[in-house]
């Protein structure tokens, strides 16, 4: 091994483990997420142009759902929490959908999007403020209508919506 390619070597191991660093201090911060605490502000640019803010949104409970088309669990959620967001419009229930795909994938975002009962929108970038980077998904954070986080997804095992989970997390607050 040459001087130049040890040097190199080291050069990106000391950056990867910099990094490292970095998502570990990001992950930790966005884990400090609290449940009962103010939630952080979330706006969604959707794909016609509006611009929704969870600011706005006190009394709703809103949904935060992080998705892409090539994840086969947030396809199979998609069509349910649409479905449950359609059945609890009236309640106040609203549900904002947030794609990680680019721009490139528009066609296929619009494709998805279309038949759902919510509006979307692509994530501009991965890091989305005080909720950290999305790294997994699917993943949701859910706001109660004092605009409380009422459930962090980094905390769930399982985030993907099912019908149960929904009755158990969304349920109550829409009583």
């Amino acid at each position: 091994m040459t001087g130049f390619t040890r040097r190199a070597l080291v050069r990106r191991s000391a950056h990867i483990a910099l990094s490292a660093v970095g998502l570990r201090a990001q992950a930790a911060w966005a884990n400090g997420l609290t449940i009962g605490q103010p939630a952080p502000v979330a706006v969604l640019h959707t794909l016609d142009g509006q611009r929704l803010s969870t600011a706005d949104m006190r009394g709703e409970v809103v949904i935060l759902s992080f998705w892409a088309t090539w994840c086969g669990p947030c396809r199979q959620e998609l069509p349910l929490l649409s479905q449950y967001a359609e059945d609890h419009a009236a309640q106040g229930l609203r549900v904002l959908g947030f794609s990680l795909d680019g721009p490139e994938q528009l066609a296929q975002v619009r494709a998805v999007a279309a038949p759902l009962a919510f509006p979307v929108g692509l994530l501009p970038s991965p890091w989305f403020g005080a909720y950290g980077r999305i790294w997994r998904i699917p993943v949701s954070f859910v706001i109660d209508r004092a605009g409380r986080l009422a459930d962090n997804g980094w905390n769930d095992p399982h985030p993907a919506w099912t019908r149960q989970r929904l009755q158990r997390v969304v349920g109550p607050l829409l009583v």
